[in-house]
């Protein structure tokens, strides 16, 4: 089970202490130190080379492994003391101060951070008062955050009144959360037990959330690598073929897709795999023109039908193209 976010930060700055003062420590010895698995520890290893003392990139932690050992080539440099830019510094406060107000947060870890905010102030003198005149508002997902954080931690099962934007509806659902990840915005991964199956979940879309008192028991999966993309579809899922014309070739660019065949107008014959076909409407009602569902069938009909309804929301005859006289999207016909 992946540890919280915060549990997680806290090992990572520990462990920076624990390789400064053991110098080729070996793998399997640090991971058992700390309590996790070799893999655990690889991925945070990989995260440390992007933290440093310095916001602009500046000296940054030189960490690497030939999966035996573990060397760190620049720790008296990074031992240098912590000077911060006045920006820095009011960045750093206002976030302090905007993170301690996260309803759900642990009361060690809010102490903890007051206590830490305190002395940067004290630290920062002029830039303390100037970061005093500036605020930052969560959006309901902090508090939604603060409960999935908890859910992990706690290892509970979660239950999710959650907005599908494909499918246009709330559905409920329990979920027994795998891990916390921000790629733009903030997503839950768990095991959703509606669907027997891993599902993401962005924060922003939950429209209620309870902690359970069932415990968290999802089956053991590997976590999936999002540096390629968040959505990374299955071999099982349903093929859907879109076919562009020459303004419409961004879609090859923006969609995971199985192929992307030329076609002789200078467009493309794309063919996207995705768990929910019907998600795929909107894109076609968004290429207009410059594009069309061509399989399945039925999907290209109902996009077809999609196009029909809002013409009609318009006050327009999707057949004479007649009217009220108010504006039409032009580019809803070219679905028709």
């Amino acid at each position: 089970m992946a540890a919280n976010a915060i549990d997680q930060t806290r090992r990572m700055l520990s462990l920076v202490t624990y390789l400064r003062e053991r110098p080729g420590a070996r793998v399997g010895d640090v991971a058992r130190a700390f309590g996790i698995t070799e893999d655990e520890l690889i991925a945070d290893l990989d995260v440390l080379p992007m933290c440093g003392t310095s916001f602009r990139g500046g000296d940054l932690l030189d960490i690497d492994t030939d999966g035996d050992h573990i060397w760190w080539h620049n720790p008296d440099d990074v031992a240098e003391p912590l000077r911060l830019a006045a920006d820095e510094a009011t960045a750093l406060l206002v976030a302090a101060r905007a993170v301690a107000t996260l309803p759900g947060l642990r009361e060690g870890d809010r102490d903890a951070l007051l206590r830490a905010t305190a002395k940067l102030e004290a630290a920062a003198g002029e830039a303390a008062g100037a970061s005093s005149r500036l605020s930052v508002t969560f959006e309901s997902e902090g508090g939604v955050f603060a409960d999935v954080d908890r859910a992990i931690s706690e290892r509970r099962r979660l239950w999710l009144r959650y907005y599908s934007p494909a499918r246009d509806e709330l559905t409920e659902r329990e979920v027994d959360p795998i891990r916390l990840f921000a790629v733009g915005h903030t997503y839950l991964e768990g095991w959703c037990r509606l669907s027997e199956a891993r599902r993401t979940f962005r924060l922003d879309r939950v429209a209620e959330i309870k902690l359970l008192d069932a415990p968290s028991a999802p089956p053991e999966l590997e976590l999936r690598d999002l540096s390629e993309a968040l959505v990374q579809p299955s071999a099982d899922d349903p093929e859907v073929v879109v076919e562009v014309g020459p303004a419409g070739r961004w879609v090859a660019e923006y969609y995971p897709h199985e192929g992307a065949e030329e076609l002789p107008d200078g467009g493309l014959r794309i063919t996207v795999r995705t768990p929910v076909p019907a998600s795929l409407r909107r894109l076609a009602l968004r290429l207009g023109r410059d594009g069309r569902i061509t399989a399945p069938v039925e999907l290209a009909q109902s996009a077809k039908l999609a196009a029909r309804r809002a013409l009609a929301a318009y006050g327009v005859d999707p057949e004479t193209g007649e009217g009220t006289g108010v504006p039409v999207p032009e580019r809803l016909s070219g679905q028709l």
